[in-house]
């Protein structure tokens, strides 16, 4: 998407070789022949606590389900063991996470972290180990690829990056909500950044104009005097490019102020607590761009909701199914390859999947090419859901 580049890269990720404990030749786990039977071992490297945890535990609770489902078949090739991992929401814990789960565990496969940074701080470890790692909702711009632009060959991502769902929600906004004023604002990080500049960018080129740019701290709570300056501008959107912690806090701040504007966002409005923050009655006019809705489901989306309740006694979300698809498209690719390490790593490259979140290939880049789906919410529950297909 027009050459954006975004990314940071963190002090963890650049000490990575030094904890790898492993040459480029591979882990415990790479590089292995399979036969019918075998056992095989997949690390599950989520954030179970810290403040990133909901997601974590989302994810694990999926990717679980999914091995456990696997193992239960009459028609599983192989004996999947689960090795896991808390890297407690920190970018050094999670390539120390990583480096266990090859060097100790012999995984042959690594599935997580759920955020960007946790992610990108195990890219080097599994392919120094000749690991793959599948990211369920790594979206941070080009976080599969290194400071000199080279996709890292061993990490895979299955959500769209963040640059194509700040596009799509520009496309939809502008072309399908009919508004041409927008006011942005933004966590100061690299998400809420990466989303803000792709959204104004494309929203500017399809003829839009942003009338008023803001920008808040994760942790903030009181928005008044961004929501009061905004409130002066002529605008006929607001674009909050954040977690739902704090665009919850200002949808409701921007409500109670009469701001009644539509409200679009990312995936990272993605909770049920979005709803208890901002306020079920000031969750009507917003939108939000995701690769999962409940809406409409098929036998295949039902039978996994129906697990997963019965499993957790809750339903899933957006990151339990993206850790979902992760671990079966692991499945699908050790079966597929029969083998682990460089092997399993082409087969990932070429194969096609079909998942709960969609089906896809791989680009260069190993991040999917799928379809963005924009939700309706009124009253704090999703309505209608419509495809949104990126003009490139």
């Amino acid at each position: 998407m027009k050459g954006r580049v975004f990314k940071v890269f963190t002090s963890s990720a650049l000490a990575v070789g030094l904890l790898a404990g492993c040459s480029s030749g591979g882990g415990a786990g790479a590089g292995k022949t399979l036969a019918d039977g075998d056992t095989v071992t997949i690390g599950l490297n989520f954030e179970l606590s810290g403040d990133t945890a909901s997601y974590g535990t989302a994810e694990y609770n999926g990717a679980k389900l999914a091995i456990d489902q696997y193992n239960a078949s009459d028609d599983a090739k192989y004996k999947i063991e689960i090795a896991e991992q808390d890297n407690k929401g920190d970018n050094a814990e999670s390539t120390t996470a990583a480096t266990r789960l090859i060097t100790e565990d012999g995984a042959s496969v690594l599935i997580g972290p759920a955020t960007s940074g946790t992610s990108i701080a195990t890219y080097q470890v599994a392919s120094d180990n000749a690991v793959p790692v599948i990211s369920p909702s790594a979206t941070q711009i080009d976080a599969t690829t290194n400071d000199n632009g080279e996709t890292y060959p061993y990490a895979f991502r299955v959500c769209f990056e963040d640059s194509y769902q700040g596009a799509a929600m520009a496309q939809y906004a502008y072309d399908t909500l009919g508004v041409k004023k927008a006011a942005i604002i933004n966590q100061v990080s690299d998400y809420g950044q990466g989303l803000a500049e792709t959204f104004k960018e494309d929203f500017t080129e399809k003829g839009g104009e942003i009338v008023a740019e803001k920008s808040y701290n994760a942790g903030d709570t009181d928005f008044a005097s961004i929501l009061t300056d905004m409130k002066s501008k002529d605008f006929d959107v607001l674009y909050i490019a954040g977690y739902y912690q704090e665009a919850g806090l200002i949808i409701k701040q921007a409500r109670d102020m009469g701001i009644d504007t539509p409200i679009v966002g990312a995936d990272g409005f993605e909770s049920e607590v979005l709803s208890q923050l901002a306020g079920a009655e000031n969750l009507n006019n917003t939108y939000y761009t995701t690769c999962y809705t409940t809406l409409n489901a098929g036998d295949e989306l039902t039978n996994f909701i129906d697990s997963y309740t019965e499993e957790y006694g809750e339903a899933p979300n957006m990151f339990s199914a993206l850790a979902y698809d992760s671990a079966n498209l692991a499945l699908q690719a050790l079966e597929e390859a029969g083998a682990t390490g460089e092997e399993l790593k082409n087969t990932l490259e070429g194969i096609e999947f079909s998942g709960i979140t969609g089906s896809f290939t791989f680009d260069d880049t190993h991040s999917p090419i799928k379809t963005v789906m924009i939700v309706e919410l009124e009253n704090g529950v999703q309505t209608a859901a419509t495809e949104v297909e990126v003009e490139q």
